[in-house]
């Protein structure tokens, strides 16, 4: 079968650099494009390539090269990918005895561990985090990191022995995405551990160096983290 035609659109510093690693990971030629926040959203370029304006966005120009597949969600992009080019590697089939770890994993980053980590930044930016509102939200996202480091104190990748997209979907979580909600790691040994396994990656240092050379890969794999992203500090001060 001769090489896919896919091109990724990225919108630097945010959860799109899943997609660029898991393709170096597979070995998947691929075109990159990357969009610059401005200030913190997607600009319009990007906006007009996909109605959501969100980011990654896969366009698969394989099949047909005038009306390619184009959609986003870096989930569904990371499964399309695997199932469709990569021969199922990086996942899990259903007969493995970790299927279950690998599916509850690889959602876990997004349904969870994400979705609370933004709610809290939101939380604080709006009331402050002394409100029941914040608390509860920031009491939830501790629940969900002391989960993720039990799991990786007795397990050397999240869905086991076996490095996989679990760990692409999770990754950034504690890493690039910190600049936007800061966590400190200090604490977790668990997570610093596979944070450091990743670092060893060769195809995770590529995908960043490809998609974002300013980030410093070291500063996101650290205990106490990146700097917060300048736009959306101002962002949460801002008070109507």
């Amino acid at each position: 079968m001769s090489s896919p035609k896919l091109v990724v659109h990225h919108l630097q510093v945010g959860q799109g650099e899943r997609i660029p690693w898991l393709l170096e990971e597979l070995d998947i030629p691929y075109e990159l494009k990357l969009y610059q926040r401005a200030p913190l959203l997607s600009p319009p370029e990007l906006k007009a390539k996909y109605p959501m304006g969100a980011s990654p966005i896969l366009e698969d120009f394989t099949a047909d090269a005038e009306n390619p597949v184009t959609f986003a969600e870096s989930g569904a992009i990371t499964e399309y990918i695997i199932y469709k080019y990569g021969g199922g590697r990086l996942a899990l089939k259903p007969d493995h005895k970790n299927y279950a770890d690998y599916l509850y994993w690889f959602h876990f980053s997004n349904a969870t561990l994400l979705s609370g980590m933004m709610r809290r930044a939101l939380a604080r930016g709006m009331v402050g985090e002394s409100d029941i509102r914040y608390r509860g939200n920031a009491q939830r996202v501790a629940a969900a990191m002391d989960h993720i480091n039990n799991r990786l104190l007795s397990n050397k990748w999240l869905a086991g022995e076996e490095f996989t997209a679990a760990d692409i979907m999770t990754g950034c979580c504690f890493s690039t995405l910190r600049k936007f909600e800061p966590v400190d790691l200090t604490e977790y040994e668990g997570i610093l551990e596979w944070l450091k396994r990743i670092g060893e990656r060769e195809a995770y240092r590529r995908a960043m160096q490809k998609g974002d050379p300013e980030l410093d890969i070291e500063e996101g794999l650290s205990a106490k983290g990146p700097p917060i992203f300048e736009a959306f500090a101002k962002a949460m001060a801002a008070k109507p």
